[in-house]
């Protein structure tokens, strides 16, 4: 007989008492003892009250009830009616529905040749990427390669520069004005200073700029191949590429699919490469949409062209959800052997993996070494291509850390970015834990619209908010927000709200349901529950996503040139702005200066989530293995 232990009135004092080891943890944090006793009727059943993680139980829970208010009208709010009203402006211009934004389009051949450009553009680097990214993950994690750990760094850079940062520094090297170029042109006058320019330039630099997602997922999904499915394969004869073809790969599989639809969602969406080193001759999407949505009449074809992004995103995610439920993916044990570095048999073939990959390591490190170099050198030298002892100086340090005005916008983005990611993750520890405490429709709902940034390109959000709310609105308070500095704050929270989601929802999901509940036998309320006992255990994941959040939003851009105030002008607008051809020659050792500081605070946040904690967590996990 199952006796429920909710209330003290629905024990009966003669029964014996029931052992802990009969305590076993329900659903939604719900203890539940069971015991059998002979010859004894259960005692009055407690009153119904919902079941766990109804709505209906949910509601009893004031915290609940208020996470729950705020987050339906921040969704309402900035997810959906902001989405909603573009398409309203699109195809409702006058109330009544209306296809001349399509109509405009088509007749747009501008417009329907950066269309064909982003698809391209995405297309090719679905390969190039792929092609460059296992290369560099087999050479560094599978291989036996000299200098494996030294490669690895170099190819790591991408982790603490990119988007807007590292698009201009490689325009200030290879582009029209840059170093290289200035050099070269000193040997032979007649050069063509835009050769590093169009869809060479854009894939050469998306092609070594978006290979994270492979450092650091790729990375992980080969340590999944069980070395002894190797050792088997050598010994029935298998080659190395066999090998490599026929048990590796297929085991990397499905991470390797995903990040491919990660490159080729990067790829349509690409902003600040095509916007800075595209050149006439090689627009994408993207920027043509922060060009038409600067006049009134041509916004519609803007918010036509965002939406045509996002439904193209919205496709291929079902496309990649579909091809996971069908597909057939496998790992050759449960319990895997660690992997162990392979050696390449043929003597050529080694040489030819460490030829390409040093070379690869090379072009990923020139970029950096050149950025932190200019730095320290003034602007007439690097546009005369010629450095000398003389032209290094601390002036570039000095400007920007004692002139108010080089220094405001890295202010401005630091002020920014530790707001949005300080709210961010303070509002989602409370709506991650509903979420996750009571599955329900209500809350699987809430979870979806609160997803939407995910599957919408940031310049289609950006635009969003600037439609919805260039008048006023009831649900802000009748407040007109397009043109104010909040507006930009607000697309910042957005846009981070589905990863620090998933996150917390994961840090959650590993706290026992038995700590909460001894909380609760033990007259605890469910704020004090939260606060005291569920929070400090969530901490550590909080603070890394925080910081996570931070380093993302730093160099923002793509966001930012649709939603900055003029007199807040955040870095990544400020970096953009000093790629403008010669004019802006003063502000380039300037943006070196920002690009290095960048580096540092990102270098410095990503070995405080990834090495401090791995390094602090072995010793205690050798000590233990000892005791």
């Amino acid at each position: 007989m199952s006796t429920p232990q909710n209330s003290q009135n629905s024990q009966n004092p003669t029964d014996p008492a029931v052992p802990p080891s009969a305590a076993v943890t329900g659903e939604a944090g719900s203890l539940t003892t069971h015991a059998v006793v002979e010859g004894q009727t259960p005692g009055p059943r407690p009153r119904k009250r919902g079941k766990p993680g109804s709505v209906k139980a949910m509601l009893r829970s004031p915290l609940a009830w208020i996470t729950g208010i705020i987050v339906i009208w921040f969704a309402a709010a900035f997810l959906v009616l902001p989405n909603a009203a573009l398409l309203g402006v699109t195809f409702f211009p006058d109330g009544q529905f209306s296809i001349r934004a399509i109509e405009k389009l088509f007749g747009s051949e501008r417009a329907l040749k950066t269309l064909g450009n982003s698809f391209l553009l995405a297309v090719t680097l679905s390969i190039t990427v792929n092609v460059v990214g296992v290369f560099i993950v087999l050479v560094t994690k599978y291989f036996q390669v000299r200098g494996a750990k030294i490669l690895w760094l170099g190819y790591a850079t991408t982790l603490i520069y990119g988007g807007i940062v590292l698009a201009a520094g490689y325009n200030f090297i290879y582009g029209r004005f840059g170093f290289f170029t200035n050099m070269m042109v000193n040997w032979w006058p007649d050069m063509d200073r835009d050769w590093f320019s169009g869809y060479f330039a854009v894939i050469f630099v998306m092609t070594f700029a978006t290979t994270t997602n492979h450092m650091l997922f790729l990375s992980s999904s080969l340590g999944k191949v069980d070395y002894a499915s190797i050792e088997a394969a050598k010994l029935m004869g298998a080659s190395t590429w066999t090998i490599l073809r026929r048990i590796v790969l297929p085991v990397m599989k499905p991470m390797l699919f995903a990040v491919t639809v990660l490159t080729f969602l990067i790829g349509l969406g690409a902003l600040t490469a095509p916007l800075v080193l595209g050149g006439p001759d090689f627009q994408t999407v993207a920027p043509l949409i922060i060009d038409l949505s600067r006049s009134p009449i041509t916004r519609d074809i803007a918010a036509l062209l965002a939406i045509v992004l996002g439904i193209a995103t919205i496709i291929l995610l079902a496309i990649m959800n579909r091809f996971e439920k069908s597909g057939v993916y496998f790992s050759v044990a449960k319990v895997a052997t660690p992997i162990q570095k392979q050696k390449i048999r043929n003597p050529f073939a080694n040489v030819v993996v460490h030829v390409v990959a040093y070379l690869l390591w090379v072009i990923y490190l020139i970029p950096v070494v050149l950025i932190v170099i200019f730095s320290f050198v003034d602007a007439r030298s690097i546009l005369a291509g010629s450095i000398t002892l003389d032209s290094f100086t601390l002036d570039n340090y000095i400007t920007v850390f004692s002139s108010a005005e080089a220094i405001r916008p890295f202010i401005v983005s630091v002020v920014y970015s530790a707001v949005a990611s300080i709210v961010v993750v303070g509002g989602l520890l409370f709506v991650a834990r509903m979420l996750q405490k009571h599955r329900n429709l209500l809350t699987t709902s809430i979870e979806y619209v609160l997803h939407i940034p995910w599957i919408l390109p940031i310049v289609l959000i950006a635009l969003a908010l600037v439609t919805a709310f260039d008048e006023p609105r009831a649900i802000v308070g009748g407040l007109v927000l397009t043109g104010t500095p909040i507006l930009l704050l607000i697309a910042y929270i957005c846009v981070k709200i589905p990863f620090t989601l998933r996150l917390l929802k994961a840090g959650f999901a590993s706290v026992p349901d038995s700590l909460e509940d001894a909380s609760r036998i033990l007259g605890a309320k469910s704020l004090t529950t939260f606060r005291k006992v569920l929070v400090p255990l969530v901490l550590p994941t909080a603070a890394a996503i925080t910081a996570l959040n931070f380093n993302s939003l730093l160099d923002d851009y793509d966001a930012a040139i649709f939603l900055y105030h003029p007199l807040f002008k955040p870095l990544g607008v400020a970096i953009q702005e000093s790629t403008r051809g010669e004019n802006n020659l003063d502000a380039m050792p300037i943006t070196f200066v920002y690009t290095v500081l960048l580096m540092i605070i990102m270098g410095v946040t990503m070995y405080l989530v990834y090495g401090r904690g791995s390094r602090a967590g072995a010793p205690r996990k050798a000590k233990k293995a000892r005791a």
